[in-house]
C-alpha cells in the first residue's frame, strides 16, 4: 500500500494531500530510509512522522483499504513519540 493512502486510512495524518506534502518534504522515514509518498508499506515497517518539534514513530501491525475510525488505530502501534530539541 503507498504510503500516503495507509496515512489517511489509519488517520495519523487526517488528508492524503497533507500526507503526500509531508513526505515529499522528507519528514517521514520507513525503517530509517527517507520515504516518498508513493513508497509503499509492509506490515512490520517501523515509520518515523516528523510533526513540527515532535517525532513519532509507529509500527505497522496490519494494512486495509478503508476502515472506520474507531478501527482506524488497530493499525498501528506508536512505539515513541520524542520532542525535537529547537534549533537556534
Amino acid at each position: 500500500m503507498r504510503l500516503d493512502k495507509f496515512l489517511k486510512v489509519s488517520r495519523l495524518i487526517k488528508r492524503r494531500t497533507l500526507a503526500k506534502e509531508v513526505a515529499d518534504k522528507g519528514r517521514i522515514t520507513i525503517n530509517g530510509l527517507q520515504a516518498k509518498a508513493s513508497s509503499n508499506v509492509k506490515v512490520g515497517d517501523e515509520l518515523q512522522i516528523r510533526f513540527g518539534q515532535k517525532v513519532v514513530t509507529a509500527t505497522v501491525d496490519r494494512l486495509q483499504e478503508s476502515t472506520r475510525k474507531e478501527e482506524a488505530g488497530t493499525m498501528y502501534t506508536i512505539t515513541s513519540e520524542d520532542r525535537v530539541p529547537e534549533e537556534e
